[in-house]
């Protein structure tokens, strides 16, 4: 309490209410820290599997934004609380380093953080807890190794990859054509992949969209593509074996860097002023055709006397290029950027088969593709669809397929999909449990229970009853010894997820189980929340 005046002197009394609010402390934070995180997990856990729900984010601009992508669910919500930005981090971590895989793991941290609870109830001290799910961690991604098959694939072989695409994109909205994203998604990868180095650059990996037309009419283009068209009506829209000059100096005369001033009081300055611009002109388009070029790729814009002068000359030419545009078409075509007309040279131009405007339904949208380049590993996946929401989701999905493709190309073990590796890694830790004879084993077997909550969510989003579809595979894997069989989410008619052909990848697998250990360790070891009110 304290005595303050105002402006006019009147005494009033200051209440901090600091001495009613109690602190979380001890058992109750890490309680409220629990439920902070299943909160979260919660959220996404109706999204998991490929016939898991999509939801709907608006932004505070009203921009609306139509998903089932984990991390894209996250980074979109606004979420204060410290536990639940983990969550939102631990979904971050999983789409940088995998790419896919983004709910399943919050799911994953959900489940721990559930099983953790009843355990703390029990009495458990978290320190003991957070060891066991170490343990049962190392165990259950020691099993996925053992478990997981390797296969072979080449340029000409790429079905494997293929196939595990086509898992990846069945949790998609675009999942009526999986087959043939899966394909472009391959084709793009190994496009660009170097297969001596298992190394992919996805970078060199361009995705463009465009309203209109329908999903299958997405491609990929052994090229780029730029959002322009040419500068001027009249010049050719197909140019062949092109010689291209890329530019960052703007097609117009030198400006003076000071202040000037230019008094032209007859007609004959002024006509001597013009001839003086157009041989500045004349000059410009001179050097270009010198060093052979057919088309001209400019940074900057220019005027309708130096277009009109590039028509007449015949060299075709594409203005207000973006400055990432000029310099992967620098890389697809072999070319060097250049600044000013005096170093332009025949060795600084790019080549490319074929550079060809192609325009879009009534709306005369037109867009400019540069293909059959002389570095042909730059390539462009250009997708099309009814509306910006359904192309936004459609670059979000080929993201992912496209890690899983570069993922494979890195590490080419799979494990089965449908939940069959959760269930296999859950019959294993249980049996483990035993081996330890502290405290700890109590935290395994709640592992063991928190694996089970995948597939249970993969039963339940695909209207199957949860506990007994799981209880039936699981008694199945066990009788069988057969760690394929999962849940039939697509009703085809069998559990063994090898004939339905569901892979998924055993780093992605591996780091799923790993990131969300990490994150409820971290979360079980926080007992007290200070903010910088507290001190």
């Amino acid at each position: 309490m304290a005595l303050a005046f105002d402006e006019y002197g009147r005494p009033f009394i200051i209440l901090k209410e600091q001495d009613q609010k109690t602190r979380l402390r001890g058992l109750e934070a890490q309680k409220a820290n629990i439920s902070a995180g299943k909160a979260v997990a919660r959220i996404l856990r109706t999204s998991l599997g490929p016939k898991g729900m999509d939801k709907i984010l608006q932004s505070p601009d009203g921009d609306v934004t139509i998903t089932n992508d984990g991390a894209t669910i996250l980074e979109q919500m606004d979420v204060d609380n410290q536990i639940a930005k983990l969550m939102v981090e631990l979904s971050r971590s999983q789409d940088y380093e995998i790419g896919d895989g983004t709910t399943g793991v919050v799911v994953m941290a959900g489940a721990l953080l559930e099983q953790a609870e009843r355990l703390l109830e029990r009495g458990i001290h978290p320190i003991r807890i957070a060891e066991g799910y170490e343990m049962a961690s190392r165990i259950a991604v020691e099993h996925l190794e053992h478990i997981s098959k390797k296969f072979d694939f080449g340029a000409t072989n790429i079905e494997p990859l293929v196939q595990t695409c086509m898992t990846t994109l069945s949790s998609k909205i675009v999942n009526r054509c999986k087959r043939h994203l899966a394909e472009i998604s391959v084709k793009a990868v190994l496009s660009v992949a170097d297969l001596e180095r298992k190394d992919v650059n996805l970078d060199m990996i361009k995705v463009e969209g465009k309203v209109g037309g329908k999903l299958e009419d997405t491609e990929l283009i052994y090229g780029i593509t730029v959002d322009k068209d040419m500068s001027h009506p009249q010049m050719p829209k197909q140019i062949e074996d092109a010689k291209i000059a890329i530019l960052t100096c703007p097609f117009e005369p030198p400006k003076p860097k000071t202040k000037h001033k230019v008094d032209i009081d007859t007609v004959e300055k002024f006509q001597t002023l013009r001839l003086q611009e157009q041989k500045y002109f004349d000059d410009m388009v001179q050097k270009c055709k010198d060093v052979g070029a057919t088309l001209v790729i400019c940074q900057w814009g220019f005027d309708d006397e130096a277009n009109h002068l590039l028509m007449h000359r015949n060299l075709p030419a594409v203005r207000w290029v973006g400055g990432v545009e000029l310099e992967l078409i620098a890389i697809a075509t072999g070319g060097r950027i250049v600044p000013r007309f005096q170093e332009l040279t025949t060795e600084k131009l790019g080549r490319a088969g074929l550079v060809r405007e192609k325009s879009f339904g009534t709306t005369k949208d037109k867009m400019l593709y540069i293909e059959h380049c002389a570095n042909s590993r730059a390539v462009t996946i250009f997708i099309r669809g009814g509306n910006k929401m359904m192309i936004e989701e459609t670059k979000r999905s080929i993201h992912d397929a496209l890690c899983v493709a570069r993922n494979l190309i890195r590490n080419n073990s799979i494990v089965y999909g449908g939940g069959s590796a959760e269930i296999s890694c859950s019959i294993a830790v249980e049996a483990a449990a035993d081996k330890y004879p502290g405290v700890e084993q109590y935290a395994i077997r709640a592992f063991a229970d928190a694996l089970d909550s995948v597939p249970m969510a993969l039963a339940e989003n695909s209207g199957l009853q949860p506990i007994e579809t799981l209880s039936a595979v699981k008694s199945q894997q066990i009788k069988e010894n057969n760690p394929h069989y999962g849940i039939d989410c697509n009703d085809v008619g069998t559990n063994d997820m090898r004939q339905q052909d569901v892979f998924e990848t055993l780093i992605g697998k591996q780091q799923q189980i790993l990131l969300a250990t990490q994150v409820v360790k971290m979360i079980l070891k926080i007992d007290d929340v200070i903010s910088p009110s507290d001190y």
